[in-house]
């Protein structure tokens, strides 16, 4: 591959065909996927939003009135819902689609769903390639939308310009057990489904404890299904991100770290590691030490 590639001038020039063809290549490590990723012409001026927050806060729905109120702006939208991988079947819902069927036939959005592929947390070495591929296709905005569930919170912040943990009403006491490296990558919260009994006073006690540590961080409320409280969050997404060149240089090796711990790693099947274990736990002396000393 050379930088004349027809799919590589299809990348710059927009086309829906050619990104979803590269990221296939990318999300698969097929072999004209390394040349692809080191030819691109990736714009780091496009905005990337990571979505996260606890399963039901409604961050599908808050994604799509976020994009409806772009497209109505005349921007090209890009989202990478990210579903976690099931550890037993390692596969993956990847259902965000369905609940975004209204941007469908959108000429101004595309919607990629993909897996975490076994990272512990939401984001992995393949979500960041993708992105890149997302960067340099001409997008104004990407949205990665991803289950939080722990881990995955923080690590969005790595790839993301802007980090929003939505959260709802119903959270009520969880508020008091955010971790303080939560606050350290959030630069906005979301309250979504604010139109509920005790949303106000929720509100209220985010807003006291986030301000506590930092007092630039905003909360928004909103009611995503009426696309209530939209149009200010929107504004606030498009305002430009201060990150100091210590925080960029960190945020990057982060980045740097999961790429080549996943091509580390590349030659460890997961299914043989797992059909092995199986295997040897048949044996009365059975030392998990001593099968990894001798695995390969």
């Amino acid at each position: 591959m050379d930088a004349n590639d027809p799919l590589l001038k299809g990348i710059e020039q927009g086309s829906f065909l050619a990104l979803a063809r590269a990221l296939t290549f990318v999300e698969n490590s097929t072999a004209y996927s390394a040349d692809l990723l080191r030819l691109l012409k990736v714009n780091g001026e496009v905005p990337v939003i990571g979505i996260t927050g606890p399963p039901g806060a409604g961050k599908s729905t808050l994604v799509n009135a976020i994009t409806s109120k772009f497209v109505q702006d005349n921007k090209r939208v890009a989202i990478l819902a990210v579903d976690p991988t099931s550890p037993f079947n390692f596969g993956s819902l990847l259902g965000d689609r369905i609940r975004m069927s209204q941007q469908f036939n959108n000429p101004n959005v595309y919607i990629r769903s993909a897996a975490t592929r076994g990272a512990l947390g939401g984001i992995s070495a393949k979500t960041i390639e993708m992105v890149d591929v997302m960067r340099s296709a001409g997008f104004d905005l990407i949205i990665v939308e991803t289950v939080g569930v722990g881990q995955s919170e923080i690590e969005i912040a790595g790839l993301a310009d802007k980090t929003v943990v939505v959260l709802v009403p119903e959270s009520g006491d969880e508020i008091q057990n955010i971790k303080s490296g939560l606050m350290e990558v959030a630069q906005g919260f979301v309250v979504n489904k604010a139109d509920r009994e005790g949303a106000d006073t929720f509100a209220n006690n985010l807003k006291k404890l986030v301000h506590q540590q930092h007092q630039h961080i905003p909360v928004f409320k909103t009611v995503a299904d009426k696309q209530e409280g939209i149009s200010e969050l929107c504004d606030w997404l498009l305002e430009p991100a201060f990150v100091d060149n210590k925080r960029k240089s960190f945020l990057l090796a982060e980045k740097a770290f999961k790429i080549i711990q996943h091509y580390r790693m590349a030659n460890v099947d997961r299914r043989k590691l797992h059909a092995d274990i199986e295997e040897a736990m048949k044996q009365k002396d059975f030392n998990i030490y001593r099968f990894t000393d001798n695995w390969a």
